[in-house]
């Protein structure tokens, strides 16, 4: 291979690398699509009152968060390191914890699913 060649594959590797590289930034700089169905279940959460409670810094409430998208905005929500009595008041011992208004609770990380069956609101995709 002459040099010539070798300048022209670094020059299309280092090319090839870099979209890689921006596609990948792109992709995960996006934030979670929200669809009707998640929207739907926040706003029926919301209407019974579910409330979660969590913090910031807790990769489980980010991970539920995240998964309703902008969407989270709509549910009850208690950040417990902001507001520490209401935590303590509610009994909160981890995080997240969602409360129903029956003194139903549900601890740590459940997902889009579970919190659909455990509340009776939708979640269909």
């Amino acid at each position: 291979m002459n040099v010539q060649n070798s300048k022209n594959a670094y020059i299309y590797g280092v090319l090839i690398l870099a979209i890689v590289v921006a596609a990948l930034v792109f992709w995960s700089s996006r934030g979670p699509e929200v669809n009707a169905d998640v929207e739907k279940l926040a706003a029926c959460l919301a209407s019974k009152n579910i409330t979660m409670y969590g913090a910031d810094w807790c990769p489980h409430c980010q991970n539920e968060k995240k998964a309703f998208g902008s969407s989270f905005s709509k549910i009850p929500y208690v950040e417990c390191p902001a507001d520490p009595q209401s935590c303590i008041d509610a009994g909160i011992k981890g995080y997240p914890t969602w409360i129903f208004p029956d003194g139903k609770r549900l601890e740590g990380e459940q997902g889009i699913q579970k919190l659909a069956e455990e509340s009776g609101c939708s979640a269909e995709k």
